[in-house]
């Protein structure tokens, strides 16, 4: 009996050795050390309540990461229907990031423990065929750092987890509006088309009756009927090109949104730092956190054992023997923080060349738009000059025809232009993680 509870005062010491340890070196295990409370981390709770409480994922110091993605706002003006679009996809959405993140929230949680002693039973067959078993509990004194670097690990995963979840809202907005726009810019144009036809009909009429009564050549009667026939099928393409749009937007929406019309301005994107930039810096933690478990793998460390057959010591742990290539290998590890800056900084300039050249071409897509509808509206001065002087007799049926293809081709060169000026602006803000809002992802 003496025995049994010496062996369970072994144990119990051996358990509360890193929290009564006042005097530790650097890389002992113990949360009550300034290194520790890196790796507090929230609770495995849904995906929306993490990234909004990010200041959990740290401690008392915060997650910069988390936080700067929670406090990401969207460029969508409320009630336009750039945002009823929004809201109605990102309501559908399937959310498999979502579920990513709650694994890494969970296997963060259980890194927030790997301080604490390891126990369980040991199992052995002795030379005489006789099996031994009792209790062993382990206890991690000394480690170089590897524990914290573990939960450092766990918390970049997580950081990582909810950059992806914000890019996967971005992405799927952007697509939504991106469908939408087409939706819009094909019946805006089958809208125009149809009009043109109507006009047009008029001249076929007129053109017939001429070549009827023998004022007209039969060719020119065939010229217009081309020209009308081929405005048909241009405005039966695009009506076909909005029914498929319209279908997979609704397939992706929460409700049908077949119904609603016009575009939506945007406010004025904001200055805030580009995802792929957040992304690098994430992933820079994980590969700092991964190379500080590699460093203290090749190094000794100290742990405390005790069994319930009242044997206990100190040992020296050490995941790898020392090589001759041991110096090499430290020496490959603290390279890599120079390589993970690298790359932080090779994604913050790339993310600059890509919003620099949007920003200008989206500039150059305003005005060029802007001169298309002085053009279109020179074109229709003139239309109606020419109509005017085939009223009066001045000008013959052809010639107004010619002048309203010239008018109608403006119009749909503005059409296009104004579109394209605002499908620049929504991968401007794409490109800046701008379409969906931090906090409501």
């Amino acid at each position: 009996m003496s025995r049994s509870r010496r062996s369970l005062g072994w144990i119990i010491a051996v358990a509360m050795l890193p929290g009564c340890s006042t005097d530790m070196p650097e890389g002992a295990v113990t949360r009550f050390m300034g290194g520790a409370p890196k790796a507090e981390v929230p609770t495995a709770e849904p995906a929306v309540a993490a990234v909004r409480r990010g200041s959990e994922v740290k401690g008392a110091e915060g997650s910069a990461i988390i936080g700067a993605l929670q406090a990401r706002p969207s460029v969508l003006l409320s009630g336009t229907p750039y945002s009823r679009v929004a809201d109605a996809v990102i309501a559908s959405d399937a959310r498999v990031a979502e579920a990513d993140l709650r694994v890494a929230q969970m296997r963060a949680q259980a890194a927030k423990y790997n301080w604490m002693p390891r126990i369980g039973p040991r199992v052995s067959l002795t030379s005489l065929g006789d099996f031994v078993a009792d209790l062993v509990i382990n206890q991690v004194l000394f480690d170089n750092g590897r524990k914290i670097a573990e939960r450092d690990l766990a918390k970049a995963n997580v950081e990582i987890a909810a950059v992806t979840l914000v890019e996967d809202g971005n992405k799927r907005v952007y697509d939504a509006l991106s469908l939408y726009l087409k939706a819009e810019e094909n019946r805006e144009i089958s809208a125009h088309l149809e009009r043109t036809l109507q006009d047009m009909a008029h001249f076929e009429w007129v053109m017939q009756e001429r070549v009827n009564g023998g004022v007209s050549d039969m060719s020119d009667l065939n010229v217009l009927q081309q020209k009308l026939a081929a405005m048909r099928a241009r405005s039966g393409e695009a009506r076909e090109a909005t029914g498929t749009a319209m279908a997979e937007l609704n397939a992706m929406s929460a409700r049908p949104l077949s119904d609603l019309r016009g575009i939506g301005g945007l406010k004025t994107v904001p200055a805030a730092e580009a995802l792929g930039v957040i992304r690098a810096r994430a992933e820079r933690e994980r590969t700092l956190a991964e190379a500080r478990i590699a460093r203290a793998s090749h190094l000794p460390g100290l742990a405390a054992n005790a069994d319930s057959n009242g044997n206990y010591g100190v040992e020296v742990t050490t995941d790898q023997l020392f090589s001759v290539g041991n110096i090499a290998e430290f020496k490959a590890i603290e390279a890599v923080r120079e390589g993970a800056d690298r790359r932080v900084a090779e994604a913050r300039e790339v993310a600059d060349r890509r919003v620099e050249a949007q920003l200008r071409q989206s500039e150059a897509f305003q005005r060029q738009a802007t001169e298309a509808a002085t053009l279109t509206a020179r074109a229709k001065q003139n239309l109606d000059l020419f109509r005017a002087q085939y009223e009066g007799g001045q000008r013959q049926v052809t010639d107004v025809v010619s002048t309203y293809e010239t008018y109608a081709q403006a119009l749909e060169t503005e059409i296009e232009l104004k579109y394209k000026a605002a499908r620049a602006e929504l991968e401007l803000a794409r490109l800046k993680g701008a379409l969906a809002e931090g906090a409501s992802i």
